[in-house]
């Protein structure tokens, strides 16, 4: 019976087009090992690591918006995959966590491997079931329990997120199944999610200067609609085709003022910048909310007005000022032009320069970038060009635990660059234990070199505190050979300190199938802070020699 109840989840989720599946291995899980083993149409992913396995499916959720399922034993391994899910759920990423369970009776009497599991991940999670053991007087209600977690982890009702099924198994585990429980014909899901209405939100432009802030959500298609809109598109590292540089624009007092817009769109989620943030709160103009694209991030509380929809190009009410929207891709013209201007082959490699060197492959690549926390996600906002291929990032909670193993899971059958600093390669080095796995693909990390965590040399910490307590505690430099530690688990690495080393290293990383580290050596983080400075003097003094 256990085993029908297994297949039958599995054929639900097949129908409604699940394709992925995390496993970790575990004894409590065999019967849901054992059915999505026995399906042709998904791929398995076994991982070893459950925290590391659920950041994986997290990155194959992002590469295919699709649910993927992850599916861990009883214990210790349903816990590992709380941080994913945290992230999962600020970022709106559709998971199905499937956790097995033992029987009541084995609760509160000391049977091993066994822990409270019931709504073990709080309000992470969009919806939590918890269906007991399989009998067969409940079979009639599987397909049903199968497509409620499908759609709401699509975002059916609310956003997408992860769900939680936890199902209690009894042995024996092993069984074979019987006759599924009918399903729809032809194949068909359970139930299946309303088609999404294509009406235009009624939002009145009529030539005004208009911004739009865009981030994690916003797809490429739709971010093309704004700039043909004449918008001008201001978006975070992940957006594909925002105009690039406005970051280093922005901190021009002179340019701020005169480019101040009339109205300001946010949709999705927030870019990294605070000069942004704190522009569009000195500017004090109408911000409204489209929602079509998904729940729409306001940590100011500037929102004054939400409008259902997305933009449509063919409303010329919605088109805006022109020559407002020129004045803008003409300037971030002009800051790229000058940035190019002042690198060559045999430039020694800084943070900013890594950044823009990776976008730059990755667009030549079609490769997915994806892009790691605290200063690569800002570095890649603020500094490179445009993304031209899909750019991903966890900026649901923005932490940097899980990160290599989200790279490994976008580019797992396919092929990807991550960018990531020497932290966040360590705090999540167990993901390199798996690799791509069996799906195979080709996935270059690029790993920034600094010495410690980077961000914090630009807060006011390190001012205030002393060397030697900053470095405890917040520079936390570790002293291992990130080459060595890459190849000890089989794959290539090199280090590379100049532009010429980066990009060839890299150029041929992107012909190897397999896991290629690309170690980039950059200047202290004392020199980084510097080195953004006076980048942005130098283009400040630029624009004001210009004037």
């Amino acid at each position: 019976m256990q085993a029908t109840f297994a297949a039958t989840l599995f054929d639900e989720w097949i129908r409604s087009g699940m394709r992925d599946v995390v496993l970790g291995p575990g004894s409590r899980s065999t019967p849901l090992a054992l059915a999505a083993a026995a399906r042709s149409e998904l791929t398995l992913h076994v991982r070893i690591d459950e925290r590391s396995g659920a950041f994986f499916a997290l990155g194959r959720a992002l590469a295919t918006s699709r649910p993927v399922a992850v599916v861990v034993t009883s214990g210790t391994a349903a816990a590992e995959l709380h941080a994913a899910l945290c992230e999962a759920d600020g970022a709106c990423v559709p998971l199905l966590v499937v956790t097995a369970d033992r029987p009541p009776e084995l609760h509160g009497v000391g049977a091993p491997q066994t822990t409270d599991q019931r709504h073990l991940y709080g309000s992470a999670v969009r919806l939590y079931e918890e269906p007991g053991v399989a009998r067969p007087d409940a079979a009639w209600s599987w397909r049903a329990l199968a497509s409620r977690l499908w759609l709401t982890a699509t975002g059916v009702a609310n956003s997408p997120g992860p769900v939680h099924l936890n199902a209690a198994f009894i042995e024996p585990l092993l069984g074979a199944a019987t006759a599924l429980p009918p399903g729809r014909t032809n194949g068909a899901a359970w139930r299946t999610a309303p088609a999404t209405e294509s009406a235009t939100a009624s939002l009145d432009v009529n030539g005004a200067r208009v911004i739009c802030v865009v981030g994690a959500g916003v797809d490429q298609k739709v971010i093309a609609t704004c700039r043909d809109l004449d918008w001008v598109v201001l978006g975070d590292a992940t957006a594909q085709g925002a105009l690039p540089y406005y970051d280093p624009l922005l901190r021009d007092d002179d340019f701020a003022a005169v480019q101040r817009p009339d109205m300001v769109v946010r949709m999705g989620g927030a870019p990294a910048s605070k000069v942004l943030a704190t522009r569009l709160r000195e500017w004090g103009v109408p911000v409204v909310a489209l929602e079509g694209a998904g729940a729409v991030a306001d940590p100011d509380g500037i929102v004054s007005r939400s409008v259902a929809g997305l933009p449509s190009a063919g409303a010329s009410s919605m088109r805006a000022d022109p020559a407002y929207a020129a004045s803008w891709y003409g300037a971030s013209q002009s800051v790229g032009e000058f940035l190019r201007s002042l690198e060559s082959d045999d430039d020694e490699l800084n943070e900013p320069m890594v950044a823009r060197i990776v976008v730059e492959l990755s667009g030549e690549s079609n490769a997915a970038l994806i892009v790691g926390s605290s200063m690569p996600v800002r570095d890649v906002e603020w500094w490179a060009g445009p993304r031209r291929s899909p750019t991903y990032a966890n900026r649901g909670v923005n932490g940097i635990d899980g990160v290599v193993s989200t790279v490994l899971g976008v580019s797992a059958g396919a092929k990807g660059i991550g960018l990531v600093g020497d932290l966040t390669f360590l705090h999540d080095v167990s993901g390199l234990v798996d690799g791509l796995g069996p799906a195979q693909g080709t996935c270059v990390l690029v790993v920034v070199d600094n010495g410690g965590g980077g961000i914090f040399s630009f807060l006011p910490q390190a001012d205030v505190l002393g060397p030697e307590k900053f470095e405890q505690l917040f520079g936390t430099p570790r002293p291992h050979d990130l080459e060595a530690i890459a190849r000890a688990f089989g794959y290539t690495s090199c280090a590379v300190a100049t532009r010429s080393e980066l990009r060839t290293a890299v150029e041929k990383a992107l012909t190897e199938p397999g896991v290629s580290v690309v170690i980039a050596s950059v200047p202290s983080r004392e020199r980084n802070v510097e080195i953004h400075g006076a980048m942005v003097r130098s283009l400040s003094n630029r624009r004001g020699a210009s004037r």
